[in-house]
């Protein structure tokens, strides 16, 4: 029986792949109907609020912004998150050629100006061309390297228990790299794949996900993971129950909220994202399970719009701040 089992917090739709779901149905994975959504009031600090994150911990996955960035230029929207209180960025596209086009001193000098450090990226994972990209990471201070997914191509759809141990492997050396380096482990960074896709342990018979997996066979030492809090619960996974049973393996977190399945349309199989507190995910539970684990907390939105609104929102709803 897998672990990770859910808590009924979904519905799950006509569009989910058929495959995925005959395989989810073996490992416990499928979710029942939805809970009521409680609505905006059930932080402990009154409404739009789901407990006291330290401002030090929030962080912005800048893809969030990929549009507004594009109309009015980096260094406007930077200093519009200064202002709201945000105090790290999380780019994206990151590597040796700089997001937006700057080199690792002007990113990291342009951050400062602003009052912003960049702890983490979403960037390359090919070992290939990695010390490249640790040597770009280091000149803007990183603490944490990574990337949209996992290592070699990530996780897919039919892929052999062997298949996703080499997953694992390749972390784990991309990570010792890292370490040595001076700019910390490696994260995987999941969607909803990590869950879906199971594999048969051939040493154990059991079904296990692939996200099981690679925290079996990677070095905590070196390797990380950014729980993405939405496309796990999208995927049916109960995130409390895994924040409390790998904690230690979790050191990032994208605050990402939304409506599951993609409410009102028929045949999506991915969720609908909001700005944080205005989906259907319980946080006061998930942020309590998380506290002493995550050392950061980065929000996105997926196409958020073209103003400072998701940012300003999400940020109040981690802080309860006005």
């Amino acid at each position: 029986m897998n672990r990770l089992t859910s808590t009924g917090r979904r519905v799950v739709r006509t569009g989910l792949v058929a495959g995925a779901a005959v395989a989810l149905a073996g490992t416990g994975l499928l979710a029942g109907p939805a809970s009521a959504h409680p609505g905006h009031d059930r932080g402990p600090h009154g409404d739009d609020c789901a407990g006291r994150v330290p401002v030090g911990k929030i962080s912005i996955q800048m893809f969030s912004y990929f549009g507004w960035t594009n109309q009015v230029g980096i260094e406007p929207v930077l200093a519009e998150l200064e202002e709201i209180g945000y105090r790290n960025i999380e780019p994206f596209a990151f590597g040796p050629t700089g997001w937006g086009g700057l080199s690792g001193e002007e990113l990291r000098d342009l951050a400062r100006s602003h009052g912003l450090k960049v702890p983490s990226s979403h960037g390359g994972t090919d070992e290939a061309t990695f010390d490249a990209s640790l040597a770009y990471a280091k000149d803007v201070g990183q603490r944490y390297v990574g990337s949209g997914g996992f290592a070699l191509g990530g996780i897919r759809a039919g892929m052999t228990y062997d298949e996703v141990v080499a997953v694992a492997q390749s972390l784990d050396r991309l990570g010792e790299r890292s370490v040595r380096n001076g700019t910390g482990k490696v994260f995987g960074h999941n969607h909803q794949q990590e869950f879906l896709t199971t594999v048969v342990d051939p040493a154990t018979g059991e079904t296990k996900t692939a996200w099981e997996v690679i925290a079996e066979h990677t070095d905590p030492r070196y390797v990380t993971f950014q729980l993405d809090v939405f496309w796990a619960a999208d995927a049916g996974v109960d995130v409390v129950d895994l924040l409390e049973r790998y904690g230690r393996r979790i050191e990032l977190l994208h605050i990402k909220d939304g409506f599951l399945n993609g409410p009102g349309v028929e045949g999506a199989s991915r969720g609908t994202p909001t700005d944080v507190g205005e989906g259907e995910l319980d946080w006061e539970p998930i942020l309590a399970a998380a506290k002493g684990y995550v050392k950061l907390y980065v929000v996105e939105r997926d196409g958020a719009p073209a103003t400072a609104e998701f940012a300003r929102d999400s940020f109040r709803f981690l802080t309860c701040s006005d």
